[in-house]
């Protein structure tokens, strides 16, 4: 299982890595969504999670356009921030599930065997 993490904080996009890492998973972190879409294809993703707040595309657009796009990958959300829209309703912003930093492990794990079904 390939994920693609995409987080422009670096500490917390290296320290997710790992930490798929360490639960059997293959990942690779991006500091944009544009990083990750200029190399989209040269990998076989099975999921993305991305921080919903970043420079340039912001994970909400990402995930809208990976929902819509012809790989249909399923997209975990991550943010600090608090948004009862997205909290709501995160299927309706092109995601599987939202997760708040900091979170657990098992909630990761929960949202990715999830997002893996689908």
């Amino acid at each position: 299982m390939l994920i693609a993490v995409i987080d422009d904080d670096k500490s917390f996009r290296i320290a997710l890595v790992e930490s798929l890492h360490s639960l059997g998973y293959g990942a690779h972190g991006f500091a944009s969504a544009e990083e990750f879409i200029a190399r989209e294809a040269d990998a076989s993703w099975e999921c993305v999670i991305t921080d919903i707040h970043m420079p340039g595309m912001s994970g909400l657009e990402l995930a809208r356009l990976l929902m819509t796009g012809p790989l249909g990958l399923p997209v975990v959300l991550v943010t600090a921030r608090s948004d009862s829209e997205i909290d709501a309703h995160p299927a309706a912003n092109g995601a599987i599930c939202l997760l708040r930093k900091p979170f657990k492990t098992d909630e990761l794990i929960a949202c990715l065997d999830k997002a893996l079904k689908v």
